[in-house]
């Protein structure tokens, strides 16, 4: 594809996100994509990272624009990164292929914008972190001082994690893998299973991921695996477990001893997790349909050692992979979301053995997810107890302090994650 081309497909993509917008981002692409078998892998990758590059800086490209269309969007986006309008111009030719050329009333909208940095003094601080304007309350509250540093690292793309499946090879096998296949990785600085990847890449054409010895998954997300404490010989319930990815971590904890049961609510979320458990090696894994009415649980009562609970969320944690989901949250649904939560952990608790322990977390970075549900959740079951970190920890030397884990890109380059070790004691 040429250029133009590439910023006409990236166009049409924008325009069939904005058309949908209770889908996630990635998902519309990935239709988009599957549709136009023509276009290459790296014209898709071009044509991805410039609306990715949009939906980061949507809400600053739109106080710059009276009219944000798609067209504008991304003509914008290029005067931002030192495009001249000239250039934008002749790229909006409307020769074959390339976008339409630009109209007066775009011409001057987009005048403006050249030779600017796209963040401006003048700008509301909601606008400049890219976030809703109800939300920035809350976290201007939560974090004080800190707020720019944590949000200005939210806005930033994420690095490719990869977690290393010790049921198939070491941490030192996989990046020697992974080199043979072009890729520079380094280890994880706080997941000993973790190796990073600067940039977004295609592993999952290659060997490694093919043959099961590494999978994609934050290092956030495995500190959380880890939390679990998971050991041969246990039972665990991985309670919304969806497409399995900690249920893999927890597996490979277990060295495939013992038994993990994969809890949803979705058959179509555990259907996708056959293929990952079966590249994985992992045996020691059943899956289970929660459906209304189930007994299952009832049956099960007070008999899992280890009981995970990665409850569904906000996901603010996960903006710097998912930047459109920023744009789609509602007031209504953090609302939803605390009341659905509480009823999962309650729902939850009564597998958890005397002596076991439920673990809960969320891809939040909201109070009102974490450390809010565990205090509302300890005082309605006195019979669980908090387990500070440090007695819950199962890495050795990790350097995370405190109660209750709480991650954030500006302060441990992982997604934003929290996580607290509840035991029950009666």
């Amino acid at each position: 594809m040429t250029q133009a081309g590439r910023l006409e497909a990236a166009i049409t993509l924008l325009e069939a996100i904005e058309a949908t917008p209770s889908r996630p981002a990635d998902a519309v692409a990935n239709d988009f994509f599957r549709e136009r078998r023509f276009i290459g892998s790296g014209d898709r990758r071009s044509v991805s990272e410039r609306v990715w590059r949009v939906l980061r800086a949507r809400r600053r490209l739109t106080w710059w624009l009276p009219k944000p269309t798609p067209r504008l969007l991304v003509a914008a986006s290029l005067l931002t990164e030192g495009w001249s309008l000239a250039g934008v111009a002749q790229s909006f030719s409307g020769d074959r292929f390339a976008p339409a050329g630009l109209e007066r009333n775009e011409y001057n909208a987009l005048r403006k914008i050249e030779g600017q940095a796209i963040d401006r003094s003048e700008m509301p601080d909601a606008v400049r972190f890219e976030l809703p304007d109800w939300l920035y309350p809350l976290l201007s509250a939560q974090y004080g001082g800190d707020l720019a540093a944590e949000m200005l690292a939210l806005r930033d793309p994420a690095p490719l994690d990869l977690r290393v499946n010790i049921l198939k090879g070491t941490r030192e096998e996989a990046c020697a893998a992974l080199a043979v296949e072009g890729w520079e990785t380094r280890p994880t600085p706080l997941s000993p299973w973790g190796l990073r990847i600067d940039a977004r890449r295609p592993v999952t054409i290659g060997a490694a991921f093919q043959s099961g010895l590494v999978e994609i998954q934050d290092e956030g997300s495995q500190l959380v695996a880890a939390l679990t404490d998971a050991r041969p010989g246990m039972r665990v319930v991985d309670w919304c477990a969806g497409a399995g990815g900690k249920t893999l971590a927890l597996a490979a904890m277990m060295g495939n001893r013992g038994q993990i049961v994969a809890c949803d609510v979705s058959a179509f979320r555990l259907e996708s997790a056959v293929r990952r458990l079966r590249r994985a090696g992992v045996s020691n894994v059943e899956r289970h349909l929660v459906q209304p009415g189930d007994k299952w649980a009832k049956r099960r009562a007070g008999t899992f050692d280890r009981v995970l609970v990665d409850a569904p969320c906000t996901g603010t944690g996960t903006w710097r992979r998912n930047p459109d989901a920023r744009h789609r949250l509602t007031e209504q649904d953090l609302l939803e979301l605390v009341r659905k939560q509480s009823s999962i952990l309650d729902a939850a608790r009564r597998l958890v053995r005397i002596g076991g322990r439920l673990i809960y977390a969320t891809c939040s970075l909201l109070e009102q997810e974490n450390e809010g549900q565990v205090s509302a959740f300890l005082i309605r079951h006195p019979e669980f107890v908090l387990v500070p970190l440090a007695k819950a920890w199962a890495l050795p030397g990790a350097a995370l302090q405190g109660d209750m884990l709480s991650l954030t890109p500006a302060r441990h380059g992982t997604d934003g994650f929290f996580a607290a070790v509840l035991e029950r004691r009666t």
